[in-house]
């Protein structure tokens, strides 16, 4: 059971919450596991597709920062608003608050930015109204969280048709791929060497992510990197031009001709069963007979009273 004296902000980086229900679900059972949260989300101050106004919106991510009583900053849900923020977050009070920022999708591009600023250490993990919100919350997703958090290591395991033998150690980094795509070339793409990349997305179709990795190829990036471990890719619809062409095929083709080797089977996305990956955590990544395991080390936990 996780102390109950750790606080947990909400704060909407993003999007608004399309179901304001999840959001009072959410706080219920942060509180069911003995948290103390404070919500900074306002649902009556939405603007258009976003949780507030951009400047509203940075006033709570560094409002979580300042709250002496919060240990881990949550996001709401993804969807689209973080990189509008970008360019005016203080990342060294987020970093020297010693706060965990937590989530995935949409918050990729804060992992990414913290990290590329101060070297901080944030989690992909679960949102508030998506995973903690659920009308239907997977145990299993919540309870990687926890132990994440608990530390001080943090195993993941996985298996995928094809994974090569693999056995390296590395910076783990990575997150939603089409948004770390959008941070190449920009001040806020961290600079890692020796690493071990991970992505998901969704509703990309599987052209558009061979697309996205040689062009990580093409930069130089890939051959910097040690290995690759893919997770959820769905939502997407196979057309009649395809011909064949599937995330399948895609997968051999990628796996021919990237310099690192690629995995499957990581059980991370927009899917409800995912686990909690701390970016820029060192990890240790060992696959065998197509089963994998990740463990993570050096990262940031809350400690049991």
């Amino acid at each position: 059971m996780i102390t109950p004296t750790i606080g947990v902000a909400i704060v909407a980086p993003g999007s608004h919450a399309p179901d304001p229900a999840a959001v009072t679900r959410a706080i219920a059972a942060l509180e069911a596991r003995g948290c103390l949260v404070h919500n900074y989300y306002d649902h009556d101050a939405r603007y258009l597709r976003f949780g507030g106004t951009d400047e509203a919106r940075l006033q709570q991510l560094h409002a979580a920062a300042l709250d002496p009583d919060v240990q881990v900053i949550m996001a709401l849900r993804g969807s689209y608003g973080m990189t509008r923020l970008l360019g005016r977050i203080d990342y060294r009070l987020l970093a020297d608050s010693g706060k965990i920022v937590c989530g995935f999708s949409d918050v990729t591009a804060l992992h990414m930015a913290l990290y590329a600023a101060t070297g901080a250490v944030s989690y992909a993990g679960p949102m508030a109204t998506s995973d903690f919100g659920a009308e239907a919350p997977v145990a299993f997703t919540l309870d990687d969280f926890w132990s994440c958090l608990a530390g001080p290591r943090h195993v993941v395991t996985g298996e995928g048709a094809g994974n090569p033998d693999v056995q390296v150690e590395g910076t783990v980094w990575g997150g939603n791929l089409a948004m770390f795509m959008s941070l190449t070339g920009t001040p806020h793409m961290p600079r890692i060497d020796g690493g071990i990349l991970f992505f998901e997305d969704i509703a990309e179709h599987p052209y558009r992510v061979e697309r996205m990795l040689l062009q990580l190829l093409q930069t130089g990036v890939l051959a910097r990197q040690k290995a690759i471990v893919l997770g959820d890719f769905s939502g997407y619809r196979l057309a009649p031009v395809d011909n064949g062409y599937d995330f399948a095929a895609m997968l051999a083709y990628l796996r021919d001709v990237l310099p690192i080797p690629v995995l499957t089977g990581l059980e991370f996305g927009h899917v409800p069963r995912h686990v909690t990956i701390p970016f820029g955590a060192q990890g240790r990544l060992v696959s065998e007979g197509g089963a994998f395991s990740l463990s993570l080390s050096d990262y940031p936990t809350v400690r049991r009273a």
